[in-house]
Parts: structure tokens; sequence; C-alpha cells
């Protein structure tokens, strides 16, 4: 059993938090009488709170037509509940209603979040009215719910909508309160993703000076975007509107939310010069039947001490029951004759929402009052029903879904599997879409690998550079210039080509990505054997008689770097033609995300193109270490050994982590290899030959080239 006296607690919780948090006891009971009595009651078993606004503001009398209708609502509901045998029998729903007053809508967003907040761990909080998506926050409102649908979904629409209509230069304006903030924020989001540039964003608020409004229209006069999003409450817009009327702004395209574009009082004559055209989205209408014939029924004498009623029929049919006046309420005055918000029900898109709440609570109720006489609590989604061993079948165990597997309702059998598209949710009741995973520019992995791919190619032009100044001095001629500058050229290639493997998938990058890595690493490796054999050839040229530079001169140090750097290029054009890499959906790897990677279309042919350049790398290697012990003027074999013995070690040590790492880990630690391996050949080759050409030019000399020679030689 449900006690009582929580759900009367709980709702006088609420409305001691109404009172604290805009009246003030002593204004409020000024006006009204005792706050602690409310506008609307009667008794019951279980008495529901409400909170609505029912009169504009706290310092005039007239009541909010449209307050007063919610509040019927919540009647009607209770009333219809009470008349029912198959929901609640023999117990009776009782209300207080109390007046929010107006001043900050206490049935919105803000003032809910601190309800929500005070009186939630009484599990009460049920709104009709709070759209902010903050509210759907499982962790700091546990038990908040709401028959009104979250901000987060029509933020997202209204991008798209602007979106569909191709403007993608707009102004926003927003309230600033929860509601403003959390749906402006998430449609800011959105539209960023659609393309959409926000040219400004202005802040409005019901109480701000009307010098804040008057800024707010002159930054709309003086921009050049022609489209204006308003995420805002209606009294809010209600104060621009005015300053917009009276300077005539006209010509502009609004955007809004449901809370004041679907208003009635938007809808008018003088409004329509600064507003047609508006467009939003609006809660769905409904039909409520029976609720026009009980709206026109209600009377001050039905319920005694209603002095909200009493309140409410003065001001409609401006009379008084008290003789303070000329005219006194006689109590025959029929509301049939009335045409106004109260009365109309052609748009019961909110009053709706608070009909389903009362409904919502008595359902509740339901289900903890009836008696229950099972073997085993039913089954919530997420879980699945098994039979106890040797046990009737009404006793029954609830097993959690296994992994990737949901059940979307009560006492499920079976649990169903979620497509490879998707996974299931914490609660295993529903399957989403899963995240997609691909080594992007926006992360700082990604960032990182360019800074220094960016760096490389950099630091390679720079080298180049001074090569190309002091290409006339020594130490750039023994070590053979024009291979040099080849091989600068490729390894500027090799840091650039590790681009391609940044960014999302697709058909052309997965083709470029290994190939452009092995063609421009084959002619790196070509080059620098070729500069190796060189050494070699020329320390033999020294010998008396030797002929040997002539069988590998320029000529054929070209030709060899060219025939090399060729056969790699047919093994991938083959792979190319015949097994092409493509774009591919990695749904095994990892059950919680979609990982993109690129599909190698021909394994053999990947490690081909590896195995080449390895074989390569391992002959330059033994031909440098072979000669490292040469004549200092060629001493060029000493830094290629330790070059080369870099270049393997990188990639050696790489495919152990290249199969363990996971996901996008996998193209990051091959985008390493590759920027390690080209900054080993940058820095061993070519750094110490900078050093001396800038730092040490003494020794950059034909001189002292000569003299290490004769030293060496004796």
């Amino acid at each position: 059993m449900v006690s009582n006296e929580i759900l009367l607690l709980s709702e006088l919780l609420l409305y001691k938090f109404n009172r604290c948090l805009q009246c003030g006891e002593d204004l409020f009971c000024k006006l009204w009488g005792n706050p602690d009595i409310p506008l609307l009651s009667k008794t019951g078993d279980f008495m529901l709170g409400g909170v609505f606004t029912l009169h504009n503001n706290i310092i005039a009398s007239k009541p909010t037509l449209q307050g007063y209708q919610f509040a019927e609502a919540m009647i009607f509901a209770i009333e219809e509940i009470n008349n029912r045998t198959d929901i609640l029998p023999n117990v009776s729903l009782g209300y207080k209603i109390y007046d929010a007053c107006g001043t900050i809508s206490l049935s919105a967003s803000s003032p809910t979040i601190g309800i929500a907040t005070l009186v939630g761990q009484f599990n009460i909080p049920i709104s009709h009215f709070a759209t902010c998506a903050c509210l759907s926050n499982r962790k700091e409102f546990p038990t908040f719910f709401r028959t009104i649908p979250s901000d987060y979904y029509q933020s997202r629409a209204l991008a798209q909508l602007v979106k569909h209509f191709g403007w993608t230069w707009v102004g926003t304006i927003r309230s600033d309160n929860d509601y403003g903030k959390s749906g402006m924020a998430t449609f800011i989001e959105a539209a960023q993703k659609e393309g959409i540039c926000i040219e400004y964003s202005e802040v409005i608020y019901r109480t701000n000076p009307r010098e804040t409004f008057l800024k707010t229209v002159e930054v709309i006069k003086m921009v050049s975007s022609k489209i204006i999003v308003a995420f805002a409450s209606f009294i809010d817009m209600e104060l621009l509107m005015k300053e917009l009327l009276l300077q005539n702004i006209t010509g502009l395209q609004w955007v809004g939310s449901e809370s004041w574009v679907s208003d009635k009082n938007v809808a008018t004559k003088e409004n329509y010069r600064i507003f047609k055209g508006a467009i939003g989205f609006s809660n769905a209408n409904a039909v409520m039947p029976g609720l026009k014939e009980f709206l026109l029924s209600a009377h001050p004498s039905s319920t005694p001490g209603n002095t909200g009623l009493i309140q409410f029929w003065e001001n409609i049919f401006d009379c008084s029951f008290n003789n303070t006046t000329s005219k006194i309420c006689t109590g025959s005055e029929n509301l049939q004759q009335v045409n106004n918000l109260y009365t109309d029900v052609s748009e019961l898109r909110i009053t709706y929402n608070v009909y389903k709440a009362v409904y919502a609570v008595a359902y509740a109720l339901h289900d903890l009052l009836i008696p229950k006489s099972v073997c085993s609590e039913s089954c919530h989604p997420g879980t699945r029903k098994a039979t106890q061993r040797g046990k009737p079948i009404c006793c029954f165990d609830c097993l959690p879904c296994a992994e990737g597997e949901i059940s979307n309702n009560t006492d499920a059998v079976h649990c169903m599997k979620c497509p490879l598209e998707y996974r299931a949710n914490e609660e295993k009741d529903q399957c989403i879409l899963k995240d997609i995973e691909f080594l992007s520019y926006d992360e700082i992995m990604g960032m990182i690998l360019i800074i220094f791919a960016l760096l490389g190619a950099s630091l390679t032009s720079v080298v180049a550079v001074v090569f190309f100044k002091f290409r006339d001095t020594p130490i750039v001629k023994a070590n053979n210039s024009e291979l040099s500058f080849l091989l600068l050229f490729s390894l500027t290639l090799c840091f650039l080509c590790s681009l391609t493997f940044i960014r999302e998938p697709t058909q052309w990058s997965c083709m470029l990505r290994h190939t452009a890595f092995g063609i421009t690493f084959v002619l790196c490796i070509s080059c620098v054997l070729g500069k190796t054999i060189v050494v070699l050839m020329a320390f033999r040229a020294t010998m008396p008689g030797s002929k040997i530079m002539k069988c590998f001169g320029p000529t054929q140090q070209r030709l060899s770097v060219l025939s090399l750097t060729l056969l790699q290029t047919l093994t991938c054009i083959i792979w190319l033609v015949k097994y092409p890499p493509l774009p591919h959906k990695n749904m095994n790897s990892n059950k919680e995300v979609i990982i993109l990677e690129c599909e190698m279309g021909s394994p053999v042919a990947f490690y081909l193109v590896l195995g080449y350049i390895g074989v390569l790398a391992v002959m330059c290697f033994v031909l440098a270490f072979l000669a490292r012990k040469l004549p200092d003027n060629f001493n060029e074999a000493k830094f290629i050994t330790f070059s080369m013995l870099v270049f393997c070690a990188v990639w050696i040590t790489f495919i152990p982590s290249y199969i363990s790492s996971p996901g996008k880990y996998t193209v990051a630690v091959e985008v390493f290899a590759i920027l390690a391996s080209s900054f080993g050949l940058l820095l061993c080759i070519f750094v110490p030959k900078c050093y001396i050409v800038l730092l040490k030019p003494d020794r950059n000399s034909k001189k002292h080239v000569i003299s290490k020679m004769q030293s060496k030689s004796l």
C-alpha cells in the first residue's frame, strides 16, 4: 500500500517550493489570502498536487484563462478516474491546485528543475509543460517524468528544417533560462553539423529592462542574415514583438520553437506584418470527449471553498460575490455564452498533456494498490523469463539479456539480437545505432599525427633548400647530390602520404593509402640503396686501374632507382585493378562500435608490397654495414647503416603492434611507423651533413677532405 501522507507531503513540499521561489509570503497573503490554502481543492483517499499559472503575475488579479483550462482538465481527469471501475476501484482521488503566479512560469523547465530536485525523493514529479532536454538526465533526475516531448528532438528538427530550405546564414534568439539555453545549444550543435553558420546569438528575458530588448532589435536591424531562429517562451517573445512592431521590422523569416510559434496570441492581424510566414513545430493536437461540457459546467457553488473558481467567475462576468462593486454575481451567469481561451477546445495540445499526467499517476497507484499473488514477479524489459527446474511454469527467474540482445516488453520469453549496425542500450530494452569510429582530424591523436607529418615534410623541404644552396661544396658533391635531392623528394612524399590515413575511409583514400605508401617508400629506399652502392663503387674506383665507376655512373644510378620503383608500381597497379582496397564497416572486432576501415582487397598483394620494401631495406643495411669503415670522405655509409637500422627496427616492432591494436589505433600505429621510419632516414642521413654545412664550414672544404683521407691511409 502507498501512504497518502507521503503523496500529500510531496505535494506540499512542491507548493512550499513554489511559494518560496516566486511569490513571497507577505505579498501573496495580501492578495489571495493564506498561501497554504489551495485555490482549487477536493478531498480524497489520495491527494494529487497541481501547480498552474492561474494569474499572469503577482500584482495583477486577471486570471490566466488557459491556466484555468489546464487546472479544470486535471479535475476532469480525476473525476473521470473516480467514476471508473477498472482503475482504482473503491479508491477516490482528490486534488489541491496552487497558483504559480506567473512571474516565472512554474510549469516550465527552470522551476521544474528545482521542484524535481526537491521532491524527487518522493518519486512524484510529472510535468506537462517542461521540455528542457536537461531533465532527461537520469543521474540528476532519476524520478522525473513528463508527458511532453523533450526539446532535444525539436532542436534537431529545427536545424533540419533550416537546412531543408537552404538557409545557411542565420541569427538566433533564446530565452535566458534552462529552456532557452538547452534548446539553443542543441540547435547550434545540430546546425553546425548541417553546415549552417550562426551570425549572432541574442538573449532575452521577461524581467530585462526595455533597453535590453531595444539592443536586440538594433542587432536584428544591423546584421545581414534574414533568417531568425528563436528558441524562447511566449512571454519573452511577446515583449520583443512589441518593440519589433513599434519599429516596423519586416521582411524577416522567423523560425520558432513550439512555445511561441504555435501560440494563438502570435496569430493576430497586428503581428502578421512582422511574423507572416513564421514556421516551426508544435505538439500534436488532441480530442478530449466530454471536456467542453465539463468546462462549461464549472460553477463556484459546485465545490464550496474553491476560491480560485470564485475569482475566475468574478473576472469572466465582471461582477462580485461580496457586494464590493456595483454589479453583484448572482450565480445564474452562464458559461455557455462565453467564448474565450478557457472554453475553446479546438487546441488541446498542452491540455491533453495535463490529462495524460493525471492518468500516469493513477495507473501507477493502481499497480501499487488491485493485491498480487504470483510465484515470480514479472520480468522487466531487458530481461527474459527462464523457468525454474522442477517448478510450475508460473515460477521463473528473470535473466538479463546477453550482450547485443534486447527485450522490449514485459515477461519476454526470448531476447532479440540487435542488427549488426546496432547495439543494445544499457537497459537492454532498445537497439541503438553503434558509434562510428575512425581516425579523424578532429581528435587529439589525429591532430598530433598531422602536426608531425607536416613538420617532417617542412624539415625535409628546409634540408633540400640547404643542400641546393650549398650544392657546389665538397660534402654535398661527395655524397651524390642528385640521389640526395631525389631522396629528399621521396621523403617529403612519405611524410605527406601518411595524411591519407587520417580521415573517414573512402574508395579513393583506401586505394591511395597503401599504394602511395608502398611506391614512395620504395623510391626512398631505392635512393638510399643507390647511394650505398655509389659509396662502395667510389672506394673501389680509387684503386689503381679500376674502371668500376663506369659500370655504375649517373645513368646506371637513375636506371636502378627507376627499375626498382617501377616494379613496385606495377605490383600496385595489378593490386588496384584486380583486388582494390575498399572501405569496410567492421562490426565484428568491437561489439560496441562500427569501425570504418580499409579492407585490403588482397592480403597477398599487401604483403608483397611490404615484403618488397623489407627486402630492399635489408639489402641496403647489409651493403652499408660492409662499407661503414671506408675513409672519412666516403663515411655516408655509417649514417646509412644507422638509418636503416632504425628503419628496420620500426617496421619489425610495427607488425605485432599492428595486429594487437584495436579499431582506429591500428591505423594510428601504421601512421606512426611511416612517420618514425621517415624521420629516422631524414635525421640519420641528412642532419650530420647539415650540421657541417651550416655550423662547421671549415670542415666543408676540399683541403680538409684530402687531409682526412691522407691521414686515414697512413
